[in-house]
């Protein structure tokens, strides 16, 4: 068994493709000071990520990295790992990041790259996790904070929350209260790893 990351303040790079809900509550939680982490840097992959107007509002580096401007995606990843690297971070946030990331830039940063996910996994990985959960009929649908590795939401989960499925949800009424606890539990999770109190053991995880 060993520590995920020893005791100490995160350098968080957040990775995005969208509207940012997620970076507003993590920052909320840095600002309250509940969260031992500096947003060190946010980059989008798209130019019109509300992300990176939200970033520009609250004084944190940001800039969008277009993939479409590098001849492939290893040399993309490889520009990405560089800017990361020159700002320190030692935990990598995807947050709505809509890229799958590459094995370059997870050997760059070994077991340092989050996601959370709106569905509890290994149920419903993918795109359109809340649509597959409706379709599905389940009564209980979630979200997943996990490391990252080359599969699609296969990496080791360090934690979940449970959002109970009504008879009258769709699509979106679902999406909406499951991002309510994303915004509670993402940055609990931070904050596990900033004290020093995540252990893996193969691809179990333990919180001490």
């Amino acid at each position: 068994m060993r520590r995920l990351m020893e005791a100490g303040k995160l350098r968080l790079g957040l990775l995005a493709s969208g509207r940012g809900s997620n970076f507003d509550a993590i920052m909320a939680a840095i600002i309250r000071q509940d969260l031992n982490a500096t947003m060190a840097v946010v980059i989008s992959d798209s130019p019109d990520s509300a992300v990176l107007q939200k970033a520009s509002v609250r004084n944190v580096h940001n800039c969008c990295i277009n993939p479409r401007q590098f001849k492939d995606k290893s040399d993309y990843e490889r520009h990405l790992v560089e800017l990361l690297q020159s700002e320190a971070v030692n935990l990598v946030v995807l947050a709505g990041y809509m890229r799958m990331v590459g094995k370059e830039f997870l050997s760059a940063f070994k077991n340092r790259v989050v996601n959370i996910h709106p569905a509890l996994l290994p149920a419903f990985a993918g795109l359109n996790a809340q649509r597959q959960a409706i379709d599905y009929g389940v009564k209980y649908s979630g979200c997943t904070v996990h490391l990252v590795d080359e599969g699609m939401d296969t990496g080791p989960i360090l934690m979940q929350a449970v959002v109970p499925v009504t008879q009258d949800d769709d699509e979106n009424s679902l999406a909406t209260r499951i991002l309510v606890e994303e915004h509670k539990l993402y940055w609990r999770c931070l904050q596990m790893i900033a004290e020093g109190r995540v252990w893996l053991e193969g691809r179990r995880v333990f919180i001490r």
